[in-house]
């Protein structure tokens, strides 16, 4: 923007536009920049609909069209003004389109950093009201820094933070070189966090890698782009990489000592995302706690539980004590349900019939068929068990329960099977009266 904008200044600039006032020339200008912003408009949705099409079939290519075309018109716009002034310099002042230039760029700028933050922070659902602030207070801190410029007090202002030094233990730091560390540092997390959003989108789309696998990859990959992020900022700002060396030895002194627990849970995380004895979606109980696997983070995985109750387990207590997973190798799961019925009844009949009225009952696996049992000779009756199994565990054990047991119900009152009541003789002593 600042090379666009040439050798003269804006007072110069807005002297051309004064003398200009009243001539054809302005106008001119005028009509250029409306007619190229137009074309450029035009152009830009012919080509994003070429590359619409593409797009569906590529997800590289889909990830980089939707990224470009944010500053698609932008750019064209600008290449058709460049073009324009070339032209128009050899017979008239261009004072008028040189001012357009920074204007438009800016407004590139903003609609690319709006699509990179939106990459970077937000990954499903819309954008909330406190990210909403935050882009029109970046878009308003650009356009601030525009006119700035175009009024010749950006340099004053800079020169300004310069001569504002501050102690910091034996040396002195100004203010600009503070604030341009901090924006380089910013700057580049952001993008570092933008290409991990697009490194987990892509391997999420893998179908043959595991699901843990790809969960691991990319939180390594975040890590390490955030941390190379930082530390190329800290070298492009002038500070000397070294002195973190003490830094990292009093962190880890740190880590040992007062963060253990922490640091245990996420080198568990690890653990558990690389030997793979859990993934998404898996039915486990540890301790006191059961559930579906719905996020396996470094430091913590979370579990809902067939009430809808979400759990945050540590990955400490998923590495070092047992675990029942319902769904490891197998996600078929035996369910059992136990009645009484009337010594009068026949066994012979009952028993098969069981079986068949259970496996037409939904969810009952088509693999594995049920069994009935007479358990044992109880007091009131005989006592039968009832053995099924399931598939999908996840969608809940009492409810496919509750129908077995209503279809077992009904069963007994088409045969006329009798379910006993307990009986108990109760003999009741009067004691005699004494003389």
């Amino acid at each position: 923007m600042l090379q666009i904008m040439g050798t003269q200044s804006i007072s110069q600039l807005v002297a051309e536009i004064s003398a200009d006032l009243g001539y054809a020339s302005l106008t001119w200008q005028a009509l250029s920049i409306v007619l190229c912003i137009v074309i450029a408009w035009f152009v830009s949705r012919q080509i994003q609909k070429k590359f619409d099409q593409v797009g569906e079939t590529s997800d590289v290519v889909k990830i980089g069209v939707e990224s470009f075309s944010r500053v698609l018109w932008p750019l064209l716009a600008l290449a058709l003004l460049f073009l324009t002034k070339l032209f128009l310099a050899k017979y008239q002042h261009t004072a008028l389109l040189k001012l357009s230039f920074p204007i438009l760029s800016s407004f590139a700028l903003i609609r690319f950093s709006f699509y990179v933050f939106r990459r970077a922070f937000i990954r499903e659902g819309a954008a909330g009201s406190t990210f909403l602030v935050f882009e029109k207070v970046f878009a308003a801190l650009v356009w601030i820094g525009v006119v700035l410029y175009m009024t010749g007090l950006w340099g004053e202002l800079a020169y300004a933070l310069d001569e504002i030094v501050l102690p910091l233990g034996k040396t002195k730091i100004s203010l600009l070189a503070i604030l341009q560390a901090l924006g380089s540092v910013a700057l580049t997390v952001v993008l570092a966090l933008w290409i991990s959003a697009m490194l987990e989108a892509r391997l999420m789309q893998i179908p043959s890698m595991h699901s843990s696998l790809k969960v691991v990859l990319a939180r390594l990959g975040r890590a390490l782009f955030i941390l190379a992020a930082i530390l190329m900022s800290l070298s492009l700002v002038g500070i000397d990489l070294t002195v973190l060396s003490v830094f990292g030895g009093a962190l880890g002194v740190g880590l040992g000592f007062g963060l253990q627990r922490i640091t245990s849970s996420y080198v568990s995380g690890f653990i558990i995302l690389f030997d793979r004895s859990l993934s998404i979606d898996d039915m486990i109980t540890v301790d006191k706690y059961s559930g579906r696997v719905t996020q396996i983070n470094t430091r913590y995985t979370v579990l809902k539980g067939l009430d809808g109750v979400e759990s945050i387990i540590p990955n400490e207590m998923l590495v070092s004590n047992p675990v029942q997973n319902l769904s490891l190798s197998d996600r078929a799961v035996v369910l059992t349900t136990e009645f009484t019925v009337d010594y009068k009844t026949d066994l012979n009949v009952l028993l098969p019939r069981l079986i068949e009225v259970v496996s037409e009952v939904p969810r009952i696996s088509k693999t594995i068929p049920p069994s009935s049992y007479l358990l044992r000779f109880g007091a009131d009756g005989f006592e039968v068990r009832v053995g099924f199994w399931i598939d999908d565990p996840e969608n809940g054990r009492t409810n496919i329960t509750s129908e077995v047991n209503l279809a077992i119900l009904a069963l007994l009152k088409e045969l006329n099977v009798e379910l006993p009541y307990p009986h108990r003789d109760v003999t009741i002593y009067q004691a005699e009266a004494k003389k």
